[in-house]
């Protein structure tokens, strides 16, 4: 396996994705891993992945996007205890008791939706919620 952590982290980018070829993601929170599982499937089916950080929403959806490989700087448990009961290889830093927000003074969305969540596909529904009501917001305060 590459180095992807560190590609990711020289590159100061939030999410790398080998999978016969190597693309970079700068944006924020889960939206560019979102947006591989829904418009390009293929891509992360057996991919290898490197994060800045991973909650319970991200290792949902490496989980439902077939990833085979995690590296990552830092990991929530719950992620990890999700990763672990699928065939994704995993290899972090840091565990965390979970993702903080942006702030740092409480739990990044996400991760608090999720968290009592059991499977990756009510994850999934979570975050589709999420984001939905996240871009209705940013159209209404335009």
């Amino acid at each position: 396996m590459t180095d992807l952590l560190n590609i990711l982290q020289t590159g100061n980018y939030s999410l790398v994705v080998q999978n016969g070829g190597l693309r970079t993601f700068c944006s924020r929170g889960v939206s560019d891993l979102y947006r591989l599982y829904l418009q390009e499937p293929e891509f992360l089916k057996g991919a290898q992945i490197a994060d800045k950080a991973v909650g319970k929403a991200a290792a949902a959806l490496m989980v439902l996007g077939g990833v085979s490989k995690l590296q990552t700087p830092l990991i929530s448990r719950p992620a990890l205890e999700l990763l672990r009961e699928y065939p994704v290889e995993v290899a972090f830093g840091q565990e965390v008791p979970h993702i903080e927000n942006r702030n740092r003074n409480g739990w990044c969305p996400l991760e608090n939706l999720c968290f009592s969540l059991k499977t990756p596909q009510e994850c999934l529904t979570a975050i589709a919620g999420f984001i939905e009501s996240q871009q209705h917001r940013n159209q209404t305060n335009i």
